[in-house]
């Protein structure tokens, strides 16, 4: 009971503070207050700025590096759902990435040879050479991070350790992932391209032990795959397919004057040689006659012989003189004789052995053979009475345009081009309506509506606000209730000046009501005559209306005032009292 005895009198103290002027100011206050803070914040949800991708796809060091260089530049940011980007306003997207960069961040999360500028003092070989090893890795994937399809790149090496014995040394290998952008693709020249810069990077370190993945896990550097790829090289085909098209634009351009624009198709296929040979050949000509041969030598020798020739027998004893051979036949004696000297002569004579050597060259890329095929539309002839009809192209015309063909391809006969023109009307293609599209059609979009709603909710809230909670709560303020108080008094004053001049003319016209009953009933009392007769008209006549209507009139007039008098009792009075007072 004490408990209660106690707070009553506080909620009584509570109440009757809100109940006087000050308690109900002061709540006034506190709600306008409250009704300006939702107005304003109603305000700034509607501008709040629209938040854009900054940086996605980042390392913690660098997510945590980028978000202490907004906050130095006070740029406002926040975190897409996930955690996978930073969101900062559109309006300063461009701004906050080149900033970041001109800081070198982001820096994906690769450590490059600036690892190496920090090493402590006492660090052993193999911390150094594993640090060599990720600054290397590093530098490789940014090199690799350049290229235009890759959106992220990361490189292993396996070094192995150098050995003194040659059967245990072993070679290194690298391993290259690449994370590419959104549909964009490697090709065969990128791939090599891609491990030859790993290779070359590494001593001793092969393209073969080089294997490259992308982010799906297939496998890039596949030595069949690159096989294939350069039996079939890009740049060859582009070669030909440029080539045809070449060709192609040749011939429409020089056809086109003639037959008019869209009158002429033409199709060309080129078959080109890209293989690259050379040849040598040595070839040796029928001899010539003698006296028209080139001598390449010619060599004379001549020799003497003795006058007697040699004579007996052969053994020793000829070889004695005046030895006599024993057992020789004794030959008569004859007189001696003399012969002339033998001379032995010797000519050798070379000739040049006539040959031809040739070595050919052909270069990659020549034309084997071109074919070519040429569509050509009715012509349009315009009679006397303007009329447009189609034709045929007579054989002159046709053999005329097949020259020019001819012409603009480089037709070769003996290469076994082929060429067909043919003359036929083209079919019209059915032209397509496009209906006409709405003005708003453009801006009938899901942000635009979002954005509209936004909008109509927004205004509809403050005006709602406005007129309905602040503008009343205004109107209590005790300045602006004294005015509307004045105020209400004056209309009240108008009021009451209105109803007293309302009642004046009615109680004015119940007075004469009453003073032209008297003086019919005057009359009714005077002696029955013709002037009485007459002057019964001329009062009704001056009465202005038919006796039944007056006193209609005047029963009504009389209600009023009575009603008047009773509701309003002061105004009757003072009405009653100037007519006494004698003031109209």
């Amino acid at each position: 009971m004490a408990t209660v005895a106690e707070t009553a009198p506080k909620a009584s103290g509570l109440t009757a503070f809100f109940q006087s002027p000050q308690g109900r100011y002061l709540a006034l206050g506190a709600g306008m207050a409250l009704v300006v803070s939702i107005m304003a914040s109603i305000w700034m949800w509607n501008q709040k700025p629209e938040y854009r991708v900054l940086v996605s796809n980042f390392s913690d060091r660098d997510g945590g590096a980028m978000i202490a260089a907004l906050q130095t530049m006070n740029v406002p940011y926040r975190f897409a759902e996930g955690g996978g980007a930073i969101l900062v306003p559109a309006e300063q997207v461009h701004d906050a990435r080149l900033k970041l960069a001109a800081q070198g961040l982001p820096k994906g999360g690769n450590v490059g040879f600036e690892l190496m500028e920090n090493q402590k003092l006492g660090s052993s070989q193999f911390l150094e050479q594993v640090n060599f090893q990720r600054a290397l890795e590093g530098e490789l994937a940014r090199s690799i991070n350049s290229i235009g399809v890759v959106q992220a790149a990361r490189v292993h090496l396996a070094i192995p350790k150098p050995s003194v014995f040659v059967r245990e040394r072993q070679q290194p290998t690298a391993s290259v992932l690449v994370n590419l952008h959104p549909g964009r693709t490697l090709d065969a020249q990128q791939v090599s391209a891609i491990v030859h810069l790993v290779s070359s990077s590494v001593p001793e370190l092969t393209a073969k032990n080089v294997t490259v993945v992308d982010q799906n896990g297939s496998l890039l550097s596949d030595p069949e795959r690159q096989a294939d790829a350069n039996r079939l090289d890009p740049a060859q085909v582009k070669y030909v397919m440029d080539l045809q098209d070449g060709i192609v634009k040749r011939i429409e351009s020089i056809l086109t004057p003639m037959v008019g624009a869209g009158n002429v198709r033409a199709e060309a296929t080129a078959e080109v040689d890209f293989s690259r040979s050379e040849q040598a050949a040595e070839s040796y000509r029928p001899n010539s006659p003698p006296e028209a041969a080139a001598i390449r030598s010619q060599s004379t020798s001549e020799s003497n012989g003795a006058a007697n020739p040699a004579s007996g027998l052969v053994g020793a004893a000829s070889n004695q003189p005046g030895a006599e051979p024993s057992g020789a036949p004794t030959a008569p004696s004859t007189p001696a004789t003399t012969t002339a000297a033998s001379t032995q002569k010797e000519s050798t004579t070379n000739y040049e052995v006539d040959k031809t050597v040739r070595y050919v060259q052909q270069p990659m890329g020549g034309i084997k053979r071109l074919t070519v095929a040429v569509v050509v539309n009715h012509k349009r002839v315009v009679d006397a009475e303007g009329k447009v009809s189609l034709r045929a192209l007579t054989e002159q015309e046709k053999q005329q345009l097949t020259d020019l063909v001819k012409e603009a391809m480089g037709f070769n006969a003996e290469r076994g081009d082929s060429l067909n023109v043919v003359n036929s009307a083209f079919a019209e293609a059915p032209r397509e309506v496009i209906p006409e599209q709405p003005f708003w059609q453009p801006y009938a979009t899901v942000d635009n509506a979002k954005q509209a709603a936004q909008y109509l909710l927004s205004a509809a809230a403050l005006l709602y606000l406005y007129f309905v909670v602040l503008k009343p709560m205004i109107r209590l303020l005790p300045g602006n209730k004294a005015k509307e108080e004045e105020a209400k008094r004056a209309a009240e004053l108008k009021a009451a000046q209105e109803a007293e001049q309302k009642l004046r003319q009615e109680l004015e016209e119940v007075r004469e009501a009453q003073e032209s009953k008297k003086e019919a009933s005057a009359g009714e009392k005077a002696p029955t005559g013709s002037a009485t007769s007459a002057a019964e008209p001329g009062a009704d006549a001056a009465a202005g209306t038919p006796p039944g209507l007056r006193m209609s009139s005047y029963q009504q007039n009389l209600q009023a005032a009575k009603q008047m008098a009773l509701q309003e009792p002061k105004m009757v009075a003072n009405v009653v009292k100037n007519w006494v007072n004698g003031n109209e």
